[in-house]
């Protein structure tokens, strides 16, 4: 009895030593979700770094991505379990009714049993099908890494956009109300003029339609603040803005300015190329799909184990629980499928597919990839050509409503001519404003393309 007992508590503690009991962590209870990320209050100043980095964390594509990373490493874990040792303990007892059980000359009847035994398997030979499972997992992990990187330039170019939208309606809201400001001195001009007698009530009617006419674009650039505040929310994936929040805006900073900036053709190709994470991630896949053939061609192979142990059971020519024997087990297993119904030339044919389809993805990546670099530095062409020509309108604007004043006040022009130079110098402020802010995306859209790196990822990349 004292030595089935040692064995039990043995069994026991090599089963614990080797990190097995898997009903230990199947009995615990599932682990809470991970806590979302502390969400700060609204700030009094925001810029665009400030937006950036906020979004790497909290972000809910890239948190996700993140989870999609830690599931390939779990995968990775999974695959490897197959080429180290796997140790399993089994405890058996059987107990027969006296009658299954027959009777020998001096022998008591054996109406019960039990066996218990640690037992560790270790594979040698797969026919590489372990070794090219690991290299996918690995490779499929690499895939996901650089998902993330794509999840992440995509990220902040919406958050680039999404800034560049609030800057854009805040500053048409100034446009606007300078030119309401400019309307309204135009009427109060007007009414003095028509007070004095020197013009008809019917230019007093005219400023006043005219003011009348500029308050609409000017309520609907305060709603499209709000729409783009709401929309840089939803892109930051900021969930605050409740309680005293629930009404602050932060002061945004930074101007839609027009720089100009030269890229090649031929150089920004070859970036994009070499530096895209969709393309290194479809070569990725494609690498792990060369393994997955591996994998499927290895079951026309034999696996071999080698296998070990220490057996403790009951000595079959006594009944007593006690009576027992004990002692160390080797041995080698072998099997093979000799004929399977065709089952793995199926799955030869089904990962040999995927390779190719592996392939041609890559390849379908690269052309897209391609136009989209075409597209983005035509786009920043026209930006810059646009920003440009925006520029000289307004100052030629502002020079010819100057000029209407004056001649407005020394009677050589009506205030007709007046008010449609202050509604040509409004549309060009806005038209220059609408290019710098298309030269601002367009030049974001183009980096992303390219594949340039930018200083706000390094925290986001694992």
């Amino acid at each position: 009895m004292k030595r089935t007992a040692l064995f039990a508590a043995g069994l026991l503690a090599a089963s614990a030593s080797a990190d097995v009991l898997p009903f230990v962590e199947a009995l615990q209870p599932e682990p809470p979700p991970a806590p979302a990320p502390v969400v700060p209050a609204v700030p009094d100043v925001l810029t665009l770094d400030q937006a950036l980095v906020f979004a790497l964390e909290n972000n809910f594509a890239i948190r996700q991505a993140r989870e999609r990373l830690r599931e390939q490493e779990g995968l990775i874990v999974e695959v490897r379990a197959q080429a180290i040792p796997n140790v399993a303990a089994t405890v058996g007892y059987s107990r027969d009714a006296r009658s299954l059980s027959e009777a020998r000359a001096g022998v008591p009847v054996n109406y019960q049993n039990w066996r218990a035994a640690i037992i560790v398997r270790q594979l040698v030979y797969s026919g590489g099908g372990v070794g090219a499972a690991l290299d996918a997992a690995k490779t499929t992990r690499s895939a996901a890494v650089f998902e993330i990187e794509a999840v992440v330039n995509e990220v902040l170019l919406l958050v680039r956009t999404r800034f560049a939208d609030v800057l854009l309606n805040r500053e048409r809201i100034q446009v606007q109300e300078q030119g309401v400001a400019l309307l309204k001195e135009q009427l109060l001009t007007a009414k003095n003029r028509f007070e004095a007698g020197s013009v008809s009530h019917f230019e007093v009617l005219t400023a006043e339609v005219a003011l009348a006419n500029a308050q609409p674009a000017l309520i609907s650039a305060r709603n499209g603040l709000r729409i783009a505040i709401d929309e840089l929310r939803a892109a930051l994936g900021y969930q605050g803005g409740f309680g005293s929040d629930l009404k602050k805006v932060p002061a945004f900073t930074g101007t839609l300015e027009y720089h100009p900036v030269a890229y090649e053709l031929q150089a920004s190709l070859s970036a994009a190329k070499a530096r895209r994470p969709e393309l290194l991630r479809l070569e990725q896949i494609r690498r792990a799909r060369e393994s997955g053939v591996t994998v499927s061609k290895a079951d026309y192979l034999p696996e071999i184990y080698v296998t070990g142990g220490y057996e403790g059971v009951k000595r079959s020519t006594s009944n007593s629980l006690n009576d027992s024997l004990d002692g160390w087990t080797a041995g080698v297993e072998a099997s093979w499928a000799l004929f399977d119904g065709a089952r793995t030339r199926g799955k030869v044919v089904q990962a040999r597919a995927q390779l190719n389809q592996a392939r041609l993805s890559v390849a379908e990546q690269t052309l897209a990839v391609e136009v989209e670099v075409r597209r983005a530095l035509s786009s920043l062409q026209e930006a810059a050509e646009l920003a440009e020509a925006a520029a000289k309108v307004v100052g030629q604007a502002e020079e010819a409503l100057r000029l209407a004043d004056v001649r407005y006040r020394n009677g050589a022009a009506t205030q007709l001519d007046v008010l449609q130079a202050r509604q040509a110098l409004t549309e060009a402020s806005l038209n220059r404003l609408e290019a710098n802010y298309r030269h601002t995306i367009a030049l974001a859209t183009v980096r992303k393309a390219v594949g340039e790196s930018d200083p706000v990822t390094a925290s986001a990349m694992p």
